[in-house]
């Protein structure tokens, strides 16, 4: 499956943006997605997960409460809403997938399907 994210921008801290995530070649029915992100010099961190069936997602507890993920598996997308956003939330944002959920599934090294980023900068 291949995965373009967009949505990316330059928001002020407190404003809301929704990330998509376009999957093309297959359904997104049978793939856990998950969303990341990336600051330039720290390690890509996990930030939220939608299992197959699209039951109970998971979060980073940085961001829960704040951020929701969604899947429109007709559509082949994967969304991330992003609300209240906070300058720490700068940072490249990376659309992932993979057939199992399994114990690691907030780990890079699960992901075998990446897309490319979307930049996303929260002013202060």
């Amino acid at each position: 499956v291949q995965l373009q994210a967009s949505g990316g921008g330059l928001v002020q801290a407190g404003d809301s943006l929704r990330l998509s995530c376009a999957a093309s070649g297959q359904t997104i029915s049978t793939y856990v997605m998950a969303w990341f992100r990336q600051v330039p010099g720290k390690e890509r961190e996990f930030v939220a997960l939608s299992t197959r069936s699209g039951g109970t997602p998971d979060y980073a507890d940085s961001v829960k409460g704040r951020f929701t993920i969604s899947r429109d598996n007709a559509k082949t997308t994967t969304y991330l809403q992003m609300n209240s956003l906070k300058p720490e939330d700068t940072a490249v944002y990376y659309c992932a997938a993979d057939r199992h959920l399994s114990t690691d599934s907030r780990t890079v090294r699960r992901y075998r399907y990446w897309g490319q980023g979307t930049l996303v900068t929260v002013s202060s």
